[in-house]
């Protein structure tokens, strides 16, 4: 893909080219998800700008922008602290998550909310939310086009939380809020900065990576104490990112 047809692409999905960078200083980073080029028609960023939460959940709750509406139970929306300062971003909802209406209810749920307590939190002292609100049939991965149409909605979110810190769970939600294909292992134990606002954000794995493999669930808990480290940084008033 060249760099043109990138920055298109990334244009058309809503975000932009994000600078990765650590406690030290890094490189920029600009690449994004390789794949054929789609057309989509991405909502304007102003269709969610200035909502309140309960005009942003009836929004969502309505929404028919893409295919997934036709196969949905209910919509996802999001669920905790609406001023929380830590925000956790998944992937998508799953079938227990379609039926309930909340994220992160399933197994790999109980596993986050495991990683919560570890980390001296209960559910209701973060924001949770995905970056489809909506499942994907047969818990397949988000079509890029799907996230593009789910873009803003999440955007908003963030916005109406401001969060101190950001954490992506898993590679496809890591991949699709920093538009990048490249690999968790080299997205980890890196701070991010997340959109024009540049959002602290840092990335872990999907519980339900690891209950498939727990020999992770050490390295998972190292990103949740680099995580604690930053969020007390950032707290301090200190920089973290150049």
């Amino acid at each position: 893909m060249t760099d043109a047809r990138r920055l298109a692409y990334l244009e058309a999905l809503g975000v932009d080219v994000y600078v990765r960078r650590g406690l030290a200083p890094a490189a920029v980073a600009t690449a994004a998800a390789e794949g054929p080029a789609v057309d989509v028609a991405v909502p304007s960023p102003a269709a969610e700008a200035g909502l309140d939460w309960v005009a942003l959940r009836a929004t969502v709750s309505a929404c028919t922008r893409c295919t997934l509406h036709e196969t949905r139970t209910q919509t996802v929306f999001g669920v905790g602290n609406r001023s929380a300062k830590w925000m956790f971003i998944g992937e998508a909802p799953g079938a227990e998550e379609d039926r309930q209406g909340e994220p992160f209810v399933g197994r790999a749920g109980q596993l986050l909310t495991s990683m919560l307590k570890a980390l001296g939190f209960a559910r209701e002292d973060v924001y949770i939310a995905n970056v489809l609100k909506c499942r994907p049939p047969g818990n397949r991965d988000p079509k890029p086009e799907e996230a593009a149409q789910c873009r803003g909605y999440l955007e908003r979110q963030i916005e109406l939380v401001a969060p101190t810190l950001i954490v992506a769970v898993g590679r496809i939600a890591a991949q699709n809020l920093l538009a990048t294909d490249t690999a968790l292992a080299r997205l980890r134990g890196t701070v991010h900065a997340l959109g024009p606002r540049g959002w602290p954000l840092i990335v872990t794995y999907h519980p339900a990576y690891l209950l498939r493999s727990p020999g992770e669930k050490r390295k998972a808990w190292q990103d949740l104490l680099f995580a604690r480290q930053v969020f007390t940084r950032l707290e301090a008033g200190e920089r973290v990112l150049p």
